[in-house]
């Protein structure tokens, strides 16, 4: 499968938007972002607390990522919801994957402004304003293919109630959970008769089977692996069972975060034919963190080349208020802690001068600071960069975040770009 379009996403806009004093960490701009971008700023021009990117790092993330789904025969549309970044889905459609999944409604919006052309909505679609605007909006693009998710017979009869009278039915594929899990189905049988549901609709057409594994465990252990590996023998079985009643020509079948898609793939590809299509959606690949996923990754348990960080944040020591301590003036409106607390790993003068290693521990996040534990010597003043876990709560929290053109442990790189999100 190709990208959205050979063009690429439509960008044109961000260039030219004007963030004014509204950017965070970057200077107040008088003009366009692609005004500000023209002058070559670099590491050393921004204020922290602040999120940079690695370009180096995202490009390689997103080649190995093609290169293994190509490898095992799985086509992927990434969960977008990671970054939010119509600049990064680019960067991923280009790099061959089929389409972008998001988790809302108001997402998808977002995906179509911007020119993407296939969206998986890895959520039930029962909201009718919504209803009717994506119908609307695929009514108005043939081109446009959006699967959405049912996982109840009630959530059947709300889309019929709140679709109105599309000119093309919507696409649903019947989401298989497990108790304990999130959203889905509780068991194969139920499955069927949501899918019997959506046949019989005159709105819906019945288009595939999804899931999400990654409800089901949290860890690399033999037991979770097999907790994941049961659920997902469990969809492949609901997707055979499902074959006659299958209403499109495509049909799809998708499980995969960033945690497990080896076991999504151990399971499942052998699914796919001329007809069925076994897509994963994992997300956080791309920009990969020092955290949670850097120990659960696949690519991480296994031999080979794995992702690396993109992304990290640049704090200064604002206080050493008593030895062993010092507080940085980056919290928890700037830096993830859901899956971990920051790590601090270079110490620098000043941002974009030469960094060393720097060992320690953050112990506790405040709204604006972060409690550095060291026994190294750091003074007021001075930067710290922290690696980071979990994208999917690092990005939400930048709305303009600067992409670095080269490792900012090595030189003053340049800022390549500001890569915008939506949140």
């Amino acid at each position: 499968m190709t990208s959205s379009t050979d063009a690429g996403l439509r960008l044109g806009s961000l260039g030219v938007e004007r963030p004014g004093p509204f950017a965070k960490s970057v200077p107040p701009l008088a003009g366009t972002v692609a005004e500000w971008l023209a002058t070559s700023p670099r590491l050393s021009a921004l204020a922290t607390p602040v999120l940079t990117l690695d370009h180096g790092a995202l490009h390689a993330n997103a080649a190995r990522m093609d290169r293994w789904c190509a490898e095992h025969g799985v086509e992927l549309a990434p969960h977008g919801k990671t970054t939010m970044a119509p600049a990064l889905w680019d960067l991923q459609l280009r790099t061959g994957s089929r389409g972008i999944t998001l988790a809302t409604p108001w997402q998808a919006a977002v995906a179509i402004e911007f020119g993407v052309r296939w969206i998986m909505l890895a959520n039930s679609l029962v909201d009718p304003s919504a209803l009717r605007a994506l119908a609307a909006a695929r009514d108005a693009d043939p081109a446009l293919e959006i699967v959405s998710w049912a996982d109840s017979v009630d959530t059947v009869a709300a889309m019929e109630a709140g679709a109105g009278r599309p000119e093309r039915p919507l696409t649903v594929a019947v989401e298989l959970g497990a108790p304990g899990g999130r959203t889905g189905a509780r068991s194969v049988a139920e499955a069927e008769r949501v899918a019997a549901a959506v046949a019989a609709s005159p709105v819906l057409r019945l288009g595939g089977v999804g899931g999400y594994e990654g409800a089901l465990a949290h860890d690399p252990s033999p037991e979770s692996l097999a907790t994941v590996r049961a659920y997902l023998d469990d969809l492949a079985e609901l997707h055979r069972r499902l074959l006659p009643a299958y209403e499109t020509a495509e049909v799809v079948v998708t499980a995969g975060g960033s945690a497990y898609f080896d076991q999504v793939v151990a399971a499942l590809a052998g699914l796919a034919d001329d007809r069925t299509r076994v897509v994963l959606r994992s997300g956080a690949y791309l920009v990969h963190d020092d955290g949670f996923y850097r120990g659960i990754s696949p690519l991480a348990r296994a031999e080979g080349e794995p992702f690396r960080s993109a992304m990290h944040v640049w704090a200064r020591v604002v206080s050493t208020p008593e030895p062993g301590l010092a507080l940085l003036d980056a919290g928890k409106r700037d830096v993830p802690f859901d899956e971990g607390l920051p790590e601090p790993q270079l110490l620098a003068d000043d941002l974009g001068r030469p960094s060393r290693p720097l060992a320690g521990t953050v112990t506790a996040v405040n709204d604006q600071h972060a409690f550095l534990r060291t026994d190294d010597p750091v003074a007021v003043g001075q930067v710290v960069r922290l690696g980071l876990s979990h994208p999917c709560t690092a990005f939400d929290k930048w709305r303009w975040i600067p992409l670095l053109s080269a490792d900012p442990a090595v030189d003053d790189p340049q800022v390549a770009d500001l890569v915008r999100t939506f949140f």
